[in-house]
């Protein structure tokens, strides 16, 4: 939205979004909103315990989760259909970032988490109160896909211990790989047959029963699994362990640590999990408006999940974002407006205390087996394979994003993508491309087209097309091609430039043309401009360039230009060119009448 579009907009409406969509509520959209909730409320019971789990929190933190940060994010967002919520891949930086510091599942642990939640919530409200909507645009689509790809086999290291029955602690990526390797003697058979049954379960569910979420049917059908074994061979024999009881349905209220200390070694970790959160909201926000037609706001979407992480703090929750199975689900569902993840909240209160008994029995293998197909979820084979046969830049930004986060710290490996995309960015801005041109015989009308066999060039005049922009970080590759030009093709003293191509030109762009127009006129001939873009030509007159590049050299389109220097050309040469490639060289009497 632009500056004067947010200005039209009522007050009342930027301070309390939802009244945008209220008039849209009525009893049809009630009961379509309703049915989509409650079918959020049940896919969101295996994902919420899972993704606690992979946070290192107790499985209530992820269902607390989704309901007062939903709720939040639902009322202040500007998307009809994003649910916010645990995710898998801010759970993981959660639990990457923290575990260093504290023990997973301890009272510190969960109180650091509350503190995550909040620094990461006020930055996402700060950005978008600044209206800083478009900061996740730096984070190329190379950078998320790389990183959720590692994220996905950190996954998959992190949960190899409760996959094989092995008690193992936090650790960095090699570690935990190494580790479970060095232990595999120690494995327990049931577990992995339970844990395997569970992933084979969620892999292939979707074929025979294609409308239950995978995930509630494998963690269903892994439970009844594991308790069967447990009643045959008893728990000490199968080693098969479980959450435990969960102690109550509503999110009772909670503190963050705001110690000094405390926000000072998380401030690097909170950036990278808002700058995550950020990308995986709008990303699927976006995703899911080109299906529904709907023109979404940025800055009001940074503002609802920085308001739902806020809430999160506060009501036992840890840092949320959008879930992309849950807004897919929703969408599909036929939810008509944010309704829907409200109903989802206040319906998964009323399945959880039918269901929250049963939570008790729940294996940590079957949560491993659901993990371990969150895993291979993440991983896009399908655009990983695309980077990599179509563009060599961006295949180096998701390699470097890619082992970045798996070898480095968590919060630091989102920044080293970002920089890396940034880098090749500058580099590829900073050669524009140039381009010798020449008009085409073999079209009317003067069309331009680039030099080649055949085609033979004015023996005075060089006309060139830069593509890109003239900025501080091209002036040195603009300069030595210039430079080359004037050596290796001295006889052409006048430079036209064929502007229309030049996006942008900074102060050590102007000033770099006009030193060429300088060392041109010193060399008898003339630097000249056609179709400059009106940035361009506004900064020329702002800074006075203007005069010193000569406001007869600018013309405003190409005929103009080629016949105004066409004036300033030695006739003598004119008279034994035997190139004649301009219109205007049929009025000079070519090197045969000379004779």
């Amino acid at each position: 939205m632009t500056p004067s579009t947010v200005s039209t907009i009522p007050l009342a409406q930027r301070l309390f979004p939802f009244l945008k969509w209220w008039p849209r509520v009525d009893r049809s959209t009630l009961k379509a909103d309703a049915l989509a909730g409650l079918i959020g409320a049940v896919v969101v019971l295996p994902q919420g315990v899972a993704f606690a789990t992979l946070a290192g929190l107790p499985p209530e933190y992820g269902l607390y989760c989704a309901m007062v940060p939903t709720v939040v994010a639902a009322l202040f967002g500007s998307s009809l259909h994003t649910v916010a919520g645990p995710t898998n891949p801010v759970s993981l930086m959660v639990f990457a970032v923290l575990s260093p510091i504290a023990m997973p599942m301890t009272p510190h642990y969960i109180q650091l988490a509350l503190t995550l939640a909040l620094m990461s919530g006020i930055i996402m409200l700060a950005l978008g109160l600044l209206r800083f909507g478009s900061l996740v645009n730096f984070m190329s689509s190379s950078v998320v896909i790389g990183f959720t790809a590692a994220l996905g086999v950190f996954i998959f290291a992190s949960q190899l211990g409760n996959f094989l029955g092995i008690v193992s602690a936090p650790a960095g990526f090699t570690e935990l790989v190494l580790g479970a390797f060095r232990r595999l003697g120690d494995a327990r058979p049931w577990v992995v047959l339970v844990a395997s049954a569970t992933l084979a379960i969620g892999a292939l569910s979707h074929r025979v029963l294609p409308r239950i979420p995978p995930m509630l049917t494998a963690m269903v059908l892994g439970s009844i699994t594991a308790f069967v074994l447990n009643q045959a061979l008893g728990a000490e024999r199968t080693g098969l362990r479980t959450l435990g009881p969960l102690p109550g349905a509503l999110p009772p209220l909670s503190f963050p640590d705001v110690s000094a200390a405390t926000l000072q070694s998380l401030l690097p970790a909170a950036i990278a999990v808002a700058l995550v959160s950020l990308t995986q909201a709008l990303s699927i926000a976006h995703a899911i408006a080109l299906k529904s037609g709907q023109r979404l706001d940025n800055n009001q979407e940074f503002i609802a999940q920085g308001l739902a992480n806020v809430a999160a703090a506060f009501f036992s929750g840890f840092p949320t974002s959008a879930s992309a199975n849950r807004c897919g689900i929703n969408y599909d569902a036929g939810a008509k407006t944010p309704m829907s993840a409200i109903f989802a909240a206040l319906l998964l209160v009323l399945v959880l205390f039918a269901v929250a008994p049963l939570v008790a029995y729940l294996p940590i293998a079957v949560v491993a087996g659901i993990l371990f197909l969150v895993a291979w979820n993440l991983i896009d084979f399908r655009r990983v394979r695309k980077i990599l046969s179509t563009s060599r830049g961006e295949s180096a930004v998701l390699a470097v994003t890619f082992f970045a986060t798996l070898l480095l710290d968590l919060e630091f490996a989102i920044f080293v993508g970002v920089l890396v995309s940034l880098v090749l960015f500058l580099n590829r801005t900073s050669h524009p491309i140039m381009r010798s041109l020449v008009p085409d015989p073999r079209h009317t009308g003067r069309k331009m087209t680039e030099v080649e066999d055949g085609l033979l060039e004015c023996p005075q005049l060089k006309i060139l097309r830069i593509e890109g922009s003239i900025y501080f970080g091209a002036v040195g590759h603009v300069q030595r091609h210039l430079d080359t030009l004037r050596e290796h093709s001295a006889g052409q003293k006048h430079l036209l430039l064929m502007s229309k191509s030049i996006n942008f030109v900074d102060m050590a762009g102007a000033e770099l043309l006009v030193e060429e127009a300088r060392r041109r006129r010193a060399g008898g001939g003339q630097l000249y401009f056609y179709s400059l873009r009106k940035p361009v030509e506004e900064l020329f007159e702002r800074g006075g360039y203007i005069a010193e590049l000569g406001r007869e050299n600018v013309f405003r389109g190409k005929r103009e230009a080629i016949g105004g220097v066409f004036t300033r050309l030695e006739l003598s040469i004119c008279a034994t060119c035997r190139a004649r490639i301009f219109e205007e060289c049929a009025s000079v009497p070519g090197p045969q009448k000379a004779r």
